[in-house]
């Protein structure tokens, strides 16, 4: 909100978002899972759907624990 001789005002910015990727990483695949469901859902709101799903197992070598990560690249729907 920005002030002009004392009115306040709301600028808003009209740009659509045509396409983002977001990262994920969670302890279990099912928590992966869980993370990118309610993201797909939140990001439908905004007309983007998933394009690209990329997912890898890695082991931490310290501790051996296993960590799932992922990245979706979401699109503007056609």
């Amino acid at each position: 909100m920005t002030t002009i001789k004392g009115v306040d005002k709301m600028i808003f910015q009209t740009d659509t978002l045509k396409d983002k990727v977001e990262f994920f990483e969670a302890a279990t695949l099912q928590l992966l899972e869980k993370q990118i469901s309610k993201k797909i859902d939140d990001n439908q709101a905004i007309m983007l759907e998933v394009y690209n799903v990329s997912h890898q197992l890695t082991i931490d070598p310290k501790t051996g624990k296993k960590i799932y990560t992922a990245a979706v690249h979401f699109k503007q729907k056609q």
